[in-house]
């Protein structure tokens, strides 16, 4: 992947199917439980390697960036690009973010195993996105998974590498 790849907005990280709208779930197991079926199903993976990779990134420290943001990431033998997955939880859930608020916006980054600087650049790319108010309030409004990935990948801010 070349420099030049990683000026397309965070949305294009997204595929059809890849955006959970409307999540219902207790706790963080289970948004990192029903993240790995979503990347699953999308990117041609095995749930519970999705779901072993996540948790054992968990368990180095929680990703709950604040301000209702998560964004769990991990590299996955099977990847052949960077993918994503985003969910809108509906009753926010404790994921151990810094600023102990419970998350309701998960953008969950998947990476091949040696994309060692390329992913850490695309999830620098999401946790600056997603520190606008502006882009959170939005996304928190949003009608739907069409709404929610026209808002990703129309984000200017975004697209500074």
């Amino acid at each position: 992947m070349t420099e030049e790849s990683f000026r397309f907005p965070i949305g294009e990280l997204l595929t059809n199917g890849s955006i959970a709208p409307r999540l219902s779930v207790i706790n963080k197991r289970q948004v990192i439980s029903t993240v790995s079926e979503i990347a699953a199903r999308c990117f041609r993976l095995k749930a519970p390697k999705v779901f072993d990779a996540l948790m054992e990134r968990e368990a180095l420290g929680a990703t709950g960036l604040g301000y209702g943001v998560a964004v769990p990431h991990a590299r996955i033998e099977g990847l052949e690009r960077i993918q994503g997955v985003f969910a809108r939880i509906v009753t926010p859930v404790d994921f151990g973010a810094i600023d102990g608020e419970p998350v309701d916006l998960v953008f969950a980054i998947l990476s091949p195993p040696d994309n060692g600087s390329h992913h850490l650049r695309a999830l620098a790319r999401v946790a600056r996105a997603l520190r606008s108010a502006e882009l959170r309030g939005q996304l928190r409004l949003a009608g739907g998974a069409d709404a929610i990935r026209a808002l990703l990948v129309s984000d200017i801010r975004s697209s500074a590498a």
